[in-house]
């Protein structure tokens, strides 16, 4: 049964600023970022019929645009996959240049680990909704957002030792959700 509801009117408004912190922060160019933002507001809208009201609004947008700065890096590295390496080398008998037309990827991975790891950060995203909010919001901001320590025991109102706490329980409430619902 949905409980959140999208009204994408107000999206703008209501979580332009939020998205745009998340994505700078990720992609540390200002028109990047706008871009990917305006790719996001699009995508909610086309796919806004899919929204099954599991999640929040800003939770739901926040995937998308995840997987829109995903995408970003991967067509980026696409391009520099395709470029020429040349690497000066010298050893007793030769020395002089390589080259490579085209690099491997190493961390080069299938469809389906792509479909697994977008359906675990759905996953945990769904139980973050659905663990203590205090807790989601402060394992958000610790974890997700990367905060350091400090600024989130001061937004929180809290102890460093609390924080950990809180950490903890977040986390193995999200381990029982996520047992629970995705395994």
């Amino acid at each position: 049964m949905p409980t959140h509801k999208l009204d994408p009117k107000k999206w703008v408004d209501k979580y332009s600023d939020y998205l745009f912190n998340y994505a700078i922060v990720r992609v540390n160019d200002r028109e990047v970022a706008n871009d990917l933002i305006s790719e996001t507001f699009l995508a909610g809208l086309n796919s806004k019929d899919n929204f099954e009201g599991r999640a929040t609004e800003r939770t739901w947008l926040i995937s998308i645009l995840k997987r829109k700065i995903i995408d970003h890096y991967r067509k980026t590295n696409s391009i520099k996959g395709q470029a020429e390496v040349r690497i000066n080398y010298s050893d007793s008998e030769n020395n002089g240049d390589w080259l490579e037309e085209q690099v491997a990827d190493t961390f080069d991975r299938t469809a389906e680990d792509n479909m697994e790891n977008t359906e675990l950060g759905m996953a945990i995203l769904e139980c973050l909704d659905q663990i203590n909010e205090k807790h989601a919001a402060i394992f958000k901001m610790k974890t997700i957002d990367e905060a350091d320590t400090e600024a989130v025991c001061k937004e929180f109102n809290i102890s460093p030792s609390n924080l950990w706490v809180i950490i903890h329980r977040a986390r193995t409430a999200l381990a029982a959700c996520l047992e629970k619902n995705w395994f």
